[in-house]
């Protein structure tokens, strides 16, 4: 196998710990290994404006680590899957989903307020309009109005006075040691998480027998059906539906549960829950799609 092994990540704070995460999970299964890791800007990363809801999950954050993958300038790419595109570019593929952390959507506020406690008008900062339609169900007084950075540049605005909440995915606050920030945690149920939220994708070229193996030794089985089933739902919901979308797969004793979201086109929610049992969960993201979209 390639001596060392680079693995391409942006080059947030997050971005960051999460290829340590990943070369940490390497080392541990093969201690004798070199690994490099190398930063590649990305467009997300270079156009602060809010990302527009067609090219959500379709490369904004991944299109030029997949170009140095497919070029040989590094061998693996570490993402957090909500941000990878459901179809992968070709001769690419996720060789292993690494342990999930906490999936929900976490508040984060001045004066350690909860939502319900918030006062009417209130500003709350999101970039994700999923995120915003299920806030606003929940409390349609308030004002959401787009932030872009990353998580430490977000917590600074709002202590800077600009917001008096926002809304983050609680995985990169955990990872980079921010928890005590985390004001309120959503439960799935009130705000459904992206599909993928928490959990590490490996992406690989197609191929590489000995670093395949390698992967598959690190790889978390329960974090690669859920992230299957999230990203079939996902892809199904894609193909006729361009309102936001959320799903959230976990194991309940001995079937696999699927929670998925929607918004319609006058932004109101609706939900379903749908179940397999264990080894026959393949088709559950596509079914509960249908069912959503009324197919």
């Amino acid at each position: 196998m390639k001596s060392p092994l680079t693995i391409g990540t942006r080059g947030s704070d997050l971005a960051l710990k999460q290829a340590d995460i990943t070369k940490r999970a390497l080392l541990r299964a093969e201690p004798a290994l070199e690994i490099e890791i190398q930063i590649i800007k990305t467009e997300g990363d270079t156009n602060q404006s809010p990302i527009p809801l067609d090219v959500v999950g379709k490369g904004w954050f991944t299109k030029e680590i997949e170009q140095a993958l497919l070029g040989g300038a590094i061998d693996i790419a570490t993402h957090s899957l909500k941000d990878l595109p459901e179809s992968l570019s070709p001769g690419l593929h996720i060789g292993a989903y690494l342990e999930r952390e906490d999936a929900r959507d976490v508040l984060v506020s001045n004066n350690n307020r909860i939502l319900d406690a918030l006062p009417r008008g209130a500003v709350i900062g999101t970039d994700s309009l999923r995120r915003k339609v299920q806030i606003l169900a929940l409390r349609s007084d308030l004002v959401v109005v787009s932030i872009r950075g990353n998580v430490p540049t977000r917590i600074q605005k709002l202590a800077s006075g600009d917001y008096d909440a926002l809304v983050l995915a609680s995985a990169g606050l955990k990872r980079l040691g921010m928890e005590d920030t985390i004001t309120q945690y959503f439960e799935v149920g009130d705000m459904t998480p992206a599909p993928g939220q928490g959990t590490l994708a490996l992406e690989t070229k197609v191929g590489g027998a000995e670093l395949q193996k390698l992967l598959t030794a690190i790889q978390d089985t329960d974090a690669a059906e859920a992230s299957n089933i999230e990203r079939s739902y996902s892809l199904a919901m894609g193909g006729g539906c361009k309102s936001p979308t959320g799903a959230y797969a976990f194991r309940e004793g001995d079937q696999w549960v699927l929670l998925g979201m929607r918004a319609d086109s006058s932004m109101r929610i609706v939900r379903e829950e749908m179940r397999a049992p264990l080894g026959e969960s393949a088709q559950l993201g596509e079914m509960l799609a249908k069912k959503l979209l009324g197919n």
